[in-house]
């Protein structure tokens, strides 16, 4: 459970450095209120690692899933998927604020965007079997009477 409170913690300082960065970058370029993908970085940083790392952690307090096969396949999966995701953010982003095409650069922007993409939904396929496999076990081991009843 540690390693998803760092986990979480790290996504948090990468989102905010990545807010700053934005901030700090379009005033130096001269860009701001260009739209690019630059400007969703840190949301998507906070969100999706932080928010989820911490929902993650009070799963795993309740449930158990960090013992499980399944739920590392989650964790190295999901990581390298939204990181990967996110640095083709960046990369766009910034190429975008140059006044360059990102699309027109370069086919392995999207292309390593849309691998990052795939390996995030590895990730969460992952977490869905860590889940299910701990519910049938609580299931299995909670005594009948104090299985809440059935509506």
């Amino acid at each position: 459970m540690t390693r998803l409170l760092r986990t979480a913690f790290a996504y948090m300082i990468l989102g905010l450095i990545s807010g700053l960065f934005y901030r700090e970058y379009t005033k130096a370029t001269d860009t701001l209120g260009v739209d690019s993908q630059l400007a969703t970085l840190h949301t998507h940083l906070l969100a999706l690692g932080m928010l989820v790392f911490l929902i993650v952690l009070a799963l795993d307090a309740v449930l158990g899933l960090s013992g499980r096969r399944s739920f590392s396949v989650f964790y190295w999966t999901y990581n390298v998927g939204l990181l990967m995701t996110v640095v083709m953010q960046a990369v766009r982003g910034i190429l975008t604020l140059d006044g360059q095409d990102p699309a027109t650069t370069t086919a392995a922007i999207p292309g390593i965007a849309g691998l990052g993409h795939m390996i995030l939904t590895v990730g969460l396929v992952a977490l869905f079997v860590a889940l299910r496999a701990a519910l049938a076990d609580r299931t299995r081991t909670q005594p009948l009477e104090a299985r809440p009843a059935a509506a």
